[in-house]
């Protein structure tokens, strides 16, 4: 007979939701929650919110903790594209369960976080993580490892405020910044381009596609 776990937990008796684990309180298509944070950014430490970011594109950046290794060849990798997305009129933010005095001690001794020119947002309670679904959660005394850190998520959000593209890693997948990129120009062009879309490995200035009946079975 299979034996059923119970979500009251042995050790302090209280209900623990695991199905909470790992979902996300924003959609893809829908607007996205707004919260307001510290970031570390031109060397001092600034407060924003989501909700002041409207009519910008948005690229958040959720990553592990400072001081870590993958972590800096992303951040270095997005930090030499910021550029563009600045050209795409895109803010990119990276966010991590660190303080913002930790991002101020990270950039200060690693040459590779020095090229960063974006916000480096602080998330030490952990509720924008929690709320994008990359916040790694303990359900009880026992040892979870990485807890309280964030997954790799990446999340580009759109002048409106609605969610247009999330991907989510584990945090030993690194990711690629130029795929980033990409994806913000493709969501830029069907923004602008009603009625299209964009196939795979789409890249500005490739052929698109016009859904249709006619289209069924040939491609």
């Amino acid at each position: 007979m299979k034996e059923t776990k119970s979500n009251y937990c042995e050790y302090c008796g209280e209900f623990h939701d695991f199905v909470h684990d790992h979902t996300s309180l924003v959609k893809v298509g829908e607007s996205v929650p707004d919260f307001e944070f510290e970031a570390y950014h031109n060397d001092k430490t600034v407060t924003m919110s989501l909700s002041r970011l409207r009519g910008k594109w948005v690229v958040l950046v959720f990553y592990p903790a400072d001081f870590t290794f993958i972590c800096p060849t992303e951040l270095e990798e997005l930090a030499a594209l910021y550029p563009n997305f600045q050209k795409l009129g895109a803010e990119i933010i990276s966010i991590s369960t660190d303080t913002v005095f930790t991002h101020k001690a990270w950039r200060d001794v690693s040459p590779n976080i020095k090229k960063i020119g974006y916000p480096m947002a602080a998330d030490p309670s952990g509720k924008m993580a929690d709320a994008f679904g990359v916040l790694i959660e303990g359900n009880g005394p026992e040892l979870t490892p990485d807890e309280g850190l964030a997954l790799r998520g990446t999340f580009i959000i759109d002048p409106t405020g609605t969610l247009r593209s999330m991907e989510i890693n584990d945090n030993s997948i690194g990711r690629k910044g130029a795929e980033t990129l990409r994806k913000l120009q493709a969501a830029q062009f069907v923004d602008t381009h009603k009625g299209v879309v964009c196939p795979a490995s789409w890249e500005p200035g490739d052929d698109t596609l016009e859904p249709g009946m006619d289209l069924v079975g040939k491609l």
